[in-house]
């Protein structure tokens, strides 16, 4: 038994979820299961949606008791757009380039590769109580803040490629995703689209046939209607700060804008444990948090 197969099976355990959360996760998942929790009716409600579907979608003023800071974020990214608008303007020539692994019709405002700040508006939105209850609770363990961004997707009339397409994460067994738009999205905006009850928590019965773009496995409308009614796809459509929770191991597509640019903000949590590429960039390590929550969330910063 070589070190090959060792690695192997060691990856290979990470796709069940008794091993990956008692194996990969056991301190979290036991910190978190004896620690006293509380929750909100509307974070509650998003909770059980989630479980059953994979998404679920609310607002800024429904779930966030103070709404202030979705304000403050909306006032950086306009500044934001402000500063790097004549960048926009040339990436927006460019977004029907069809070279695939460019995602020529996204911009990640932040970079492909932000700071970790826990002090601004981008963490401090992820960190908020009432998601990170959400977070920690679906994955039944304390979770890590991986990644933060804004997403700027330009309207083109390219034919669908890359995220556009139907395809599921892949970066831990649950992948919990935040979407908050910062415009209103239509069906012509490019709206994050899901097939419910992919999910690991559920579980499609076939899965649907695919291609491979790029060494990456995409499926089609018609592939994915397949095992998946049209009907029944949800196409999370909404104005400015509607806010869409999925966990993205489940099929879904999104960013296909025809007619109006689409502007959201994102994070995404995962299990302490996960192999996911780190995205971060941290610049000065933090001290030691209080908050056990807000440790696990911030453990790759801190100082150790």
């Amino acid at each position: 038994m070589g070190p090959s197969f060792l690695r192997q099976f060691v990856r290979a355990s990470r796709n069940f979820e008794l091993t990956w959360r008692y194996g990969f996760n056991f301190a979290p998942t036991i910190s978190y299961k004896f620690a006293p929790h509380s929750i909100t009716k509307e974070a509650a409600r998003v909770l059980r949606e989630l479980n059953s579907r994979g998404i679920a979608m609310t607002s800024v003023n429904s779930l966030l008791q103070d709404s202030s800071i979705f304000q403050e974020l909306n006032e950086k990214v306009e500044e934001l757009e402000r500063e790097r608008n004549g960048e926009l303007a040339t990436r927006r020539a460019a977004a029907n380039n069809a070279d695939i692994g460019q995602k020529t019709f996204n911009v990640e405002m932040l970079g492909s590769n932000p700071s970790l700040d826990p002090d601004s508006v981008y963490a401090r939105f992820a960190l908020q109580q009432p998601i990170l209850q959400i977070a920690n609770a679906y994955f039944g363990m304390y979770t890590r803040l991986r990644y933060y961004n804004v997403w700027h997707t330009f309207a083109t009339t390219a034919q669908p490629r890359e995220s556009q397409l139907w395809h599921y994460d892949r970066e831990d067994h649950f992948i919990f995703k935040v979407f908050v738009y910062l415009s209103d999205v239509s069906q012509d905006a490019g709206p994050f689209t899901y097939a419910p009850g992919s999910h690991l928590k559920k579980g499609l019965a076939d899965q649907p046939k695919y291609f491979v773009e790029g060494g990456v496995r995409r499926s089609n409308d018609d592939q994915m209607a397949e095992v998946v009614p049209r009907e029944h796809w949800i196409n999370a459509t909404g104005p400015r700060g509607t806010i869409v929770f999925a966990d993205t191991r489940g099929y879904h597509k999104g960013g296909l804008a025809r007619t109006n640019d689409r502007l959201m903000y994102l994070c995404m949590f995962t299990s302490p444990a996960s192999e996911s590429q780190e995205l971060f960039q941290v610049r000065n390590k933090l001290e030691p948090q209080r908050d056990r929550a807000m440790s696990y969330a911030l453990s790759h910063a801190l100082r150790t």
